[in-house]
């Protein structure tokens, strides 16, 4: 089986708000979200959307792409170690149209 990939909120806790001693109440005060929301991600049960990803971006001097990388790459890892893809096929390749 597939490793899923580590989710975006285990990073931002152990690579960001813990070295920063930051808590998930304070940090949401600082990007302005409710503190709802940065503790559903640092859970692992929300991904982060383009809105976060450019709030961390800003507040870290990080890129927000990098932010959704992460995210995508989680997502896409959880769904190939979740989900059978075998009975998919990929669709033949059409002749191209001569004129």
């Amino acid at each position: 089986m597939a490793r899923i990939r580590t989710h975006p909120g285990e990073i931002l806790v152990e690579e960001y708000l813990t070295p920063l001693d930051l808590s998930a109440r304070q940090f949401a005060a600082e990007i302005g979200v409710p503190a709802h929301r940065v503790s559903e991600i640092i859970r692992g049960r929300r991904g982060i959307t383009a809105d976060t990803a450019i709030r961390l971006g800003v507040r870290f001097g990080t890129a927000p792409q990098f932010w959704l990388n992460l995210q995508n790459a989680h997502d896409l890892s959880k769904a190939r170690a979740t989900v059978d893809y075998s009975g998919v096929r990929p669709r033949a390749a059409e002749p191209a149209a001569t004129s």
